[in-house]
């Protein structure tokens, strides 16, 4: 495997970019099938391959080399799947989804200010091992939602999607703390 960098920070058209272009654009159909047709084979397809791009175009950028648009629509990315998954099972309700969504939710969003307030001083915050953890326990709660067998008895879902939400705010605090260090190392 080579170490050399293939694409530069700025490059837009670049594998990893296209993954997650693809993520972007497939998300919406997911969601469409999830409020549409649950628990169905072909939402699982979807819903999968929408996951497994995820995977894969992290695989690529350290590979080749991450970009500052990928830096950007990856976690962009993540959410619309992850909180559309979500509001659209609550939407056919999966009325047991509603607290740890809003919980992961308000996360998000505060996440969301908190790396805008880093970029701002120059301060990149990468996703953390356990952050992208995080992320494929909660693709893991939705699919449990969705997958046939699984989808008629929620129990698992339940149970998958409260740790999400553990590992969700555990990874909030976790950012906040690093947060705090590198913003009192700059004043």
């Amino acid at each position: 495997m080579s170490t050399e960098r293939t694409y530069g920070p700025t490059a837009l058209a670049t594998p990893a970019n296209l993954l997650t272009a693809f993520r972007l654009l497939v998300s919406p159909l997911f969601i469409f099938m999830i409020i549409h047709h649950r628990v169905y084979w072909l939402t699982c397809v979807v819903g999968f391959l929408a996951a497994a791009s995820d995977y894969f175009d992290g695989i690529i950028a350290r590979r080749h080399g991450t970009t500052t648009a990928g830096a950007y629509l990856d976690p962009l990315a993540d959410k619309i799947l992850v909180l559309g998954g979500l509001y659209a099972l609550i939407y056919v309700h999966v009325s047991g989804f509603i607290i740890p969504s809003i919980i992961i939710t308000l996360r998000e969003i505060w996440m969301s200010i908190h790396r805008s307030r880093a970029a701002r001083r120059g301060v990149s915050i990468p996703a953390s091992k356990i952050a992208k953890w995080k992320t494929f326990i909660q693709d893991w709660a939705i699919a449990f939602c969705v997958l046939p067998f699984f989808g008629h008895h929620l129990i698992v879902a339940y149970i998958t999607i409260w740790v999400a939400a553990g590992f969700t705010l555990y990874t909030g605090w976790q950012y906040y703390e690093a947060g705090k260090k590198i913003f009192a190392r700059e004043s």
